[in-house]
């Protein structure tokens, strides 16, 4: 089975080709896992001898596309703060590369089965209206940023490569990632991972949203397992629509909080401040506030028990799997 993952040397896209390695898929065992990315993957995938890497912008790495695959992970992408501060960033790196994916997957003849990352972000307020308090799997997409507008393109361009019949496309939405480890990366949504990591490793930080703020959260794992679960499930286990909402965790931004101090202790809690940055709050503000999953459910997806278990889990995670700083956990008092 030789599979393709763009984006394969970001964290979340290194944690996926971990779990594909070890396991394989549908019950397949891998002959090769092509990662293509701007930057290479870790070194533990670098040393193992079914990964071959590809570095470089997407848009030149066409022949590689068409060169064939069973199947397909699509998870490289610009993310929402840059794709706001620049638009032809955006463009370049989420539309026009899949569709130079998706072009190069024609190309090959092969039907691929395809996964792409879309994001919570296609949901936003329509004109005059509020957003509901929970979005589902049939709530219409009115994304109010670049970024959500990019993954809801995408979508419909999958949609409509499957319906010709030249893949074998599912996209599934994915609900803010939370906790990840390292640096604060360029996403509006970077925040909900830093409130929590930051103090951990004893480093004092902002919040720049109020603590009455909701949004569906979902830890690595879990995250993870649903893209593994929407590869793996028939067209007839899909549903027909093509894109699926994946569980997650609707969690205020207070509660998060409340649940560091619980985990960690009063004194790591005390790290976070809050202090409001208008651009982030509005961006934020146009996003849902709440989603379900009833098609994932189906498939036997579930969101994360708490947000206690999600701290708890980035804490085992940090201790024990390879990604994580060293002292990402120098701020524990206990």
């Amino acid at each position: 089975m030789r599979i393709l993952l763009t984006g394969g040397g970001g964290f979340l896209g290194a944690r996926l080709a971990r779990e594909i390695l070890q396991h394989g898929l549908d019950g397949r065992a891998l002959t090769e896992l092509v990662i293509a990315d701007m930057f290479p993957p870790p070194a533990d995938l670098l040393a193992d001898a079914r990964v071959t890497t590809h570095t470089g912008p997407m848009l030149s790495q066409t022949a590689l596309f068409a060169s064939g695959f069973d199947g397909v992970f699509h998870l490289a992408s610009a993310v929402s703060g840059e794709c706001e501060l620049d638009f032809e960033l955006g463009l370049r790196s989420n539309v026009d590369s899949t569709r130079a994916l998706l072009d190069g997957l024609r190309q090959s003849g092969q039907v691929s089965r395809l996964v792409f990352a879309s994001s919570v972000a296609v949901f936003g307020p329509l004109h005059g209206q509020p957003m509901p308090a929970l979005v589902t799997d049939t709530t219409l997409p009115s994304p109010q940023t670049s970024y959500g507008t990019h993954k809801l393109m995408c979508e419909y361009l999958i949609a409509d490569y499957t319906r010709k019949g030249f893949v074998d496309g599912r996209s599934a939405r994915l609900m803010t990632v939370a906790v990840r480890p390292g640096k604060p990366n360029g996403a509006a949504s970077s925040f909900f991972s830093g409130i929590i990591r930051e103090p951990l490793a004893g480093v004092e930080t902002t919040c720049p949203v109020d603590p009455d703020v909701t949004h569906p959260l979902s830890s690595p794992s879990n995250t993870i397992a649903g893209l593994i679960a929407v590869y793996q499930a028939s067209p007839e286990a899909m549903g027909g629509r093509l894109a699926v909402n994946l569980p997650g965790l609707n969690v205020r931004v207070g509660d998060m909080l409340d649940a560091l101090a619980e985990v960690a202790g009063p004194d790591v809690r005390q790290r976070v401040r809050f202090e409001r940055d208008e651009r982030i709050a509005a961006i934020v503000g146009n996003w849902a506030r709440g989603a379900t999953a009833e098609r994932a459910a189906a498939l036997g997806l579930k969101p994360d028990a708490s947000f206690k278990a999600i701290i708890e889990q980035y804490i085992a995670d940090c201790r024990a799997r390879p990604g994580y700083p060293a002292d990402a956990l120098g701020g524990l008092d206990r």
